[in-house]
């Protein structure tokens, strides 16, 4: 049935079919896998998956970079030379705007208007585009040595977090929590690459669990 449904969304432009989905990942350190190998990435382990099942991607076109914040990652977008339309656009960004003590009415404008970019490089389509939460960095070691307080850290990225549900519900978008994947996997060494702040593989595996669903409804839809 994925197939079917896969060969159904692979005509990018006109009548001629292209031979495989584009998938576009917006974000930070956390998109780009700061630390680990590209096959070890959530949007290239997601993709694996996806062809596996029938789907066939291009590998991920990602556009993000360690310590981006919204603002950061809009401009980069303006200097981008993107390929629209994308059947499978992923948005996972604000970790660092909550690191610098961003104000959460800014984030929520900012968000917006980085999911309303996303949108559009999906042909106008909300349904192909998924917001991906925050993880909670304060549960790392990072987190434990910064010597910031860990409960308003999670407090404050539940509050994050809150915002861009919100949005991608008002703009129809799915969504993928794998916020609790990171609280569960907290400190673990396995689960950490050598900063004991980002995610290893094994991490970003038990991420692509929960995002995986989402995106394949997003690559389902009509």
């Amino acid at each position: 049935m994925l197939g079917l449904l896969a060969a159904a969304i692979l005509s990018m432009s006109g009548d001629t079919p292209a031979p495989y989905a584009r998938f576009l990942a917006l974000g930070d350190s956390y998109t780009i896998g700061e630390g680990v190998a590209a096959n070890g990435r959530w949007p290239d382990q997601l993709a694996a998956q996806l062809h596996a099942a029938g789907i066939a991607l291009e590998p991920p076109e990602i556009v993000a970079r360690t310590g981006w914040t919204t603002d950061e990652l809009s401009a980069a977008m303006d200097a981008h030379a993107f390929r629209p339309p994308y059947a499978l656009v992923t948005l996972l960004i604000g970790v660092n705007n909550q690191y610098r003590g961003r104000d959460i009415d800014n984030y929520r404008q900012e968000f917006r208007a980085l999911l309303e970019r996303a949108i559009a490089l999906a042909g106008g389509k909300p349904a192909r585009v998924v917001v991906v939460s925050i993880p909670d960095w304060g549960v790392t070691r990072f987190g434990h040595a910064s010597g910031r307080d860990t409960a308003r850290i999670a407090h404050e990225l539940d509050a994050y977090n809150a915002a861009n549900a919100q949005i991608a519900t008002m703009l129809h978008c799915g969504y993928a929590d794998v916020t609790a994947a990171s609280r569960a996997g907290a400190d673990h060494a396995d689960m950490l690459v050598g900063d004991g702040l980002h995610p290893s593989a094994a991490m970003y595996a038990r991420w692509v669990e929960a995002i995986l669903p989402a995106a394949r409804a997003a690559l389902s839809s009509p």
